[in-house]
């Protein structure tokens, strides 16, 4: 029997404006993000999905919006959500240097130009090769500790991208292409990975 692992981005977030914590980071910030009204219902209409029915473990991130959209999927399978901060969205770092980077670049996200450019990274930011290596360790882990079973991980789109990079080409849209099928790494989106081993054997955009 296979393993498959389902990966998960977070669903849609609030958009949110006025006067913030001055004593927060833009790091606390982006940990704090809660889901829109709209994501609270498509993370509630995602967990439903018959793909995500007798999930063996879930895994997620530690921020707040992925949280959110864990527990749909946690409580449709009775099963508790562990937490692990290899799964947390890179850290952007430094967002003057973020706007410096995207200047003249050819889409208005950094995760997708940072697919392109996978060493860059700001002064106290991650790059997607960092990013890479860190979700590769612990898919690893998983593979090895949940042989055969059915897993899912729900973590962001940056994370999600950089760990894609193992298998998957950039096309000429700046978007992962897996044996010539673009994928759309939206909030919120499922991707099933099948995998032999540690060898992946198929990979399927199902939402």
């Amino acid at each position: 029997m296979n393993t498959i692992i389902y990966l998960i981005r977070h669903a849609d977030t609030i958009n949110e404006t006025g006067i913030r914590n001055t004593n927060e980071t833009s790091q606390m910030i982006n940990e704090k993000e809660i889901l829109s009204i709209k994501g609270e219902e498509d993370s509630k209409k995602l967990s439903k999905n018959k793909e995500l029915k007798n999930i063996d473990f879930i895994w997620c991130s530690s921020y707040v919006r992925a949280k959110q959209t864990a527990k749909y999927i946690a409580n449709e399978n009775n099963l508790q959500i562990n937490l692990d901060d290899r799964l947390n969205e890179r850290k952007l770092g430094n967002l003057k240097e973020i706007a410096i980077f995207m200047k003249d670049k050819k889409t208005r996200d950094p995760s997708q130009e940072q697919l392109l450019y996978p060493k860059f990274k700001t002064s106290d930011g991650e790059s997607a090769e960092d990013t890479n290596k860190r979700m590769t360790e612990f898919l690893s882990e998983c593979l090895e500790k949940y042989k055969e079973k059915r897993v899912a991980l729900i973590s962001h789109g940056g994370t999600i991208k950089f760990l894609l990079l193992n298998w998957c080409n950039v096309n000429n849209n700046v978007r992962l292409e897996y044996k010539g099928k673009e994928l759309n790494i939206a909030s919120p989106c499922l991707l099933k990975l099948t995998f032999n081993g540690k060898d992946l054997v198929d990979l399927e955009q199902i939402v």
